[in-house]
């Protein structure tokens, strides 16, 4: 099974882990929708929806960038809508798209926890209740729907949630969409599941980690690798499941994980939150 002609709705692609993602889906032909909200050059952050676009359509698929704010109801419902009368239908979502502040609760700002819970959980939940309809049409067509959400198992051991409440809420809110979707959309043979990697990634968020460098970090290629394993299993028997990407692709052979290592050789590989 591969993702040729498939359609792909992903939020928050234009640089880091999305992008790796859709590249290597794009590299079996498929069509990808990129939801994001950067169309300027950043000198701090660099992508934007255009320069993906072409590292995407590059790779061998077909690329439509839209801008769209996430927590924004009428821009998510119109980008779907653009999505499918662009390429017929859509067959996968991945809700990649999310926003990071590990910070105590006397350091956060009100307006950094609604940013996080408005991207995170409403983004997510949004951006599901959108593709819906057309992840139905995709199950009708026997194509393999999938929905992938970039979040954590969920582990109430109080540890993940003091140094960051807010961040941790968010982000599990994130997982129990996974939880909850998995179980409501199961009849219409809908996959629904988690993906988180066990390492750091050495993304545009380490600058939100202290003390990260690039030697305790693999690249964004091993979640991109270990999505794309997830998206072509089958969806009526691979779902409701919170994947971590080095099991993944252990268990579909992969057994060189240095190649992923940002630093070839390392040794000092960082554990990811939450793991």
């Amino acid at each position: 099974m591969n993702l040729r002609d498939k359609t792909i709705f992903i939020s928050g692609a234009s640089r880091g882990i999305g992008l790796a993602i859709a590249r290597r889906c794009a590299a079996d032909g498929a069509n990808v929708a990129i939801a994001a909200k950067t169309t300027e050059p950043n000198p701090k952050l660099p992508g934007t929806i255009y320069t993906a676009a072409d590292e995407i359509e590059a790779a061998g698929g077909s690329c439509l960038p839209l801008q769209v704010d996430i927590r924004e109801e009428a821009q998510v419902v119109e980008a779907a809508r653009a999505t499918a009368e662009r390429f017929g239908g859509i067959d996968i979502l991945i809700n990649n798209a999310s926003a990071i502040s590990l910070t105590p609760t006397d350091a956060t700002p009100i307006k950094r926890f609604d940013l996080m819970f408005g991207v995170n959980v409403r983004g997510t939940y949004l951006c599901t209740q959108a593709c819906l309809p057309y992840l139905k049409t995709s199950a009708e067509r026997r194509r393999n729907p999938h929905v992938l959400t970039l979040s954590p198992p969920l582990n109430l051991d109080a540890r993940w949630f003091a140094p960051h409440v807010a961040y941790t809420m968010a982000k599990y809110g994130m997982s129990m969409c996974v939880l909850g979707h998995a179980e409501e959309f199961r009849p219409y043979g809908i996959a629904v599941n988690a993906l988180w990697p066990r390492t750091v990634i050495a993304t545009a968020a380490l600058q939100m980690i202290p003390g990260v460098k690039p030697e305790h970090c693999r690249s964004p290629e091993i979640m991109a690798d270990a999505a794309y394993a997830v998206l072509t299993a089958d969806a009526a028997t691979t779902t409701g499941n919170f994947f971590i990407d080095d099991e993944v692709l252990r268990k579909a052979g992969v057994t060189d994980l240095d190649r992923y290592s940002v630093v070839a050789g390392s040794k000092q590989l960082m554990p990811d939150l939450f793991l």
